[in-house]
């Protein structure tokens, strides 16, 4: 059974990617939003002038990772239901409705009920198994197999996650650190995004969408093979296996970059000169550099992209997550100049450039990663298993936030460790910075070991994606304008923000 697709198109697309862009976009502000306040209203003291819940860092952080890790974890579920009975539209709007709900309930339960805001948090998770995996496997719906526009519909729907990301923490960490409004009307703010997502979703779904979505993958998958269960060729079970190797390096990936909310949330609060002039920026806004990384490099590494390909020069998907890896190595090498840079100053606190840098080369890492790996999944996945490889990519991030908030956690007990203390008061570093120390340096080192070993098998498993990547030479042309428009698409977005 095909998906009917409603004609026309914008900027050389269907219109319903940009739906799909907006209300991904809104969807990613609520969850940006509430993740740049959680650490912080953990650890906020019940008598502060703007009072949290009264956790220790360690206690913040283990919260943080089993939250982020169920987050990532449910869409393999969610992805499965959408796949075999409900379709991903329903499971979108079914999603969306309830992480609306989920944010109101942190907004009522801060700071008075820790049991009420444990609630919204399991509502929030089980909202983001139904929608998170459906709404990117709807982007790969809008295009035919070997259509060349697909990885630049993925790189255009990717910013419309950061575009979302990067808004967020500045309304809502602006919002939940200033003792006038609370921590809950950051909060607040991410419901009230959130419902707008699903606004849109119900509104504008069938006039821009159509059918795409509505019947479930494996019905679909079943129709288009006669009636007859098929079972999985050499070909699919090949790029299955490309899958489930990549796993295990892109776990790594998100077990450095998911520090980004957690520990990395920690070193701007606690160690991090964030004066300018008499004013001191929120630690919540570092939150947003990421995003604001992704809307400058996106459209460059799309262009870099599609030229190398006209050339035949375009590397292989696992050759991009290696460069990704070196790259979010080099960006923890930062953090670990700005420790040094921290026993050198009179408040023992670093210079913003530090977390800057650190921020832009995690990103530059995420643009090799990420969209490459979201348009991959797309073209490896069986149709009757779309939704549920999707959720097979977002459990990678599951594992890595739980083993990432768990290591973050470990950097107060790294630090009591008499042999760490040994090895960094060798370095000149004071015994309390010791721990942040371990685990940053640590990170950067294993990043580059696993991106060693997986540029040694890279050749295997592009064998074993049968071509999966590769279109033909008349296409280039038509990709490289349609990139071309993502950066005017861009520029027009940074003019306005």
């Amino acid at each position: 059974m095909s998906q009917q697709i409603p004609q026309g198109t914008f900027l050389g697309h269907p219109k319903g990617l940009f739906l799909l862009f907006t209300t991904e976009m809104w969807e990613r502000f609520s969850y940006y939003g509430m993740r740049a306040l959680l650490v912080l209203t953990m650890v906020a003291a019940t008598d502060a002038a703007n009072p949290g819940f009264g956790m220790t860092t360690a206690e913040a952080l283990k919260l943080y990772a089993y939250y982020t890790s169920l987050v990532y974890l449910t869409p393999i579920f969610g992805g499965w239901l959408a796949d075999t009975f409900i379709g991903q539209r329903r499971a979108v709007i079914l999603g969306g409705a309830l992480m609306s709900v989920a944010q109101f309930v942190l907004f009522a339960a801060t700071p008075h009920s820790l049991s009420l805001f444990y609630l919204g948090l399991g509502i929030l998770i089980i909202g983001n198994g139904f929608f998170k995996p459906n709404i990117s496997t709807m982007v790969g719906d809008l295009y035919e197999q070997g259509d060349a526009r697909r990885d630049s519909a993925f790189s255009i729907f990717y910013m419309g996650i950061n575009l979302g990301a990067f808004i967020a923490p500045l309304i809502c960490s602006t919002l939940g650190e200033d003792p006038a409004w609370g921590w809950r009307y950051g909060y607040l703010a991410a419901g009230i995004g959130m419902a707008l997502s699903v606004v849109i979703q119900l509104f504008f779904a069938q006039r821009f969408l159509g059918d795409v979505g509505v019947v479930a993958g494996a019905k679909r998958s079943l129709d288009a093979a006669g009636g007859k269960k098929q079972p999985l060729t050499k070909v699919e079970l090949d790029r299955l296996r490309v899958i489930l190797t990549l796993f295990i390096f892109v776990v790594m990936f998100w077990l450095a970059f998911e520090q980004a909310g957690g520990l990395m949330n920690i070193f701007a609060q606690d160690k991090t000169d964030r004066m300018i002039g008499n004013s001191e920026v929120p630690a919540g806004w570092f939150q947003s550099l990421n995003a604001m990384f992704i809307l400058i490099f996106a459209p460059v590494f799309s262009i870099l992209w599609v030229k190398l390909n006209k050339i035949d020069k375009n590397p292989d998907a696992p050759i991009k997550i290696v460069v990704g890896l070196f790259m979010t190595a080099i960006g923890f090498g930062f953090l670990v100049a700005g420790i040094f840079q921290m026993q050198t100053t009179g408040d023992a606190k670093a210079s913003m450039i530090w977390l800057v840098l650190a921020y832009m080369f995690h990103t530059l890492g995420e643009l090799c990663i990420s969209p490459v790996g979201l348009s991959l999944m797309t073209k490896l996945a069986p149709m009757r298993l779309a939704s549920l490889v999707m959720g097979i990519w977002f459990l990678m991030p599951a594992l890595a936030q739980l083993l990432g908030g768990l290591i973050g956690a470990f950097s107060e007990q790294a630090g009591e460790y008499e042999s760490v203390r040994h090895f960094a008061a060798n370095l000149g570093i004071r015994a309390e910075d010791a721990g942040i120390l371990a685990i940053f340096g640590s990170i950067a080192i294993f990043l580059c070991l696993f991106a060693i070993i997986l540029w040694f098998i890279s050749g295997k498993l592009v064998l074993w994606m049968h071509g999966a990547e590769k279109f033909s030479a008349d296409t280039t042309e038509a990709a490289l304008n349609e990139e071309l428009n993502v950066v005017g698409d861009h520029e027009a977005l940074r003019k306005q923000h």
